[in-house]
């Protein structure tokens, strides 16, 4: 099963004031906040990366993988999903917690040596 585009949407539509972008990612979505990956969209649920953000802020959440074989994540409950306040602190709570991605590498053009 996949994730539907109208999911992504409404949790988009969710962190609406947050500084966040969804990618696809091997068929399901990827969610970054101030560009870092905090979390995974698959099977139209939201999965939040386990980080060092105070544990209370997670208590409405459980720990699960997003797909086969995963590590644990928090997944996100319908019920705080539509708690929009909720969400966006614990978004932006991961966000702060996780460190800061390292500078990608420039593309080599194909052919050049």
């Amino acid at each position: 099963m996949s994730t539907s585009p109208g999911t992504v949407q409404f949790i988009e539509d969710q962190l609406g004031t947050l500084a966040i972008r969804t990618a696809a990612m091997f068929g399901e979505y990827g969610i970054y906040c101030d560009e870092k990956i905090v979390g995974l969209i698959c099977d139209d649920t939201l999965f939040i990366k386990p980080s060092d953000a105070a544990a209370e802020l997670f208590a409405r959440t459980e720990p699960a993988p997003p797909y086969p074989g995963a590590k644990l994540y928090r997944r996100v409950p319908g019920e705080a999903l539509e708690d929009r306040e909720w969400l966006q602190e614990a978004v932006q709570a991961t966000a702060d917690a996780l460190p800061t991605p390292p500078p990608k590498k420039p593309r080599t053009p194909r052919g050049a040596a």
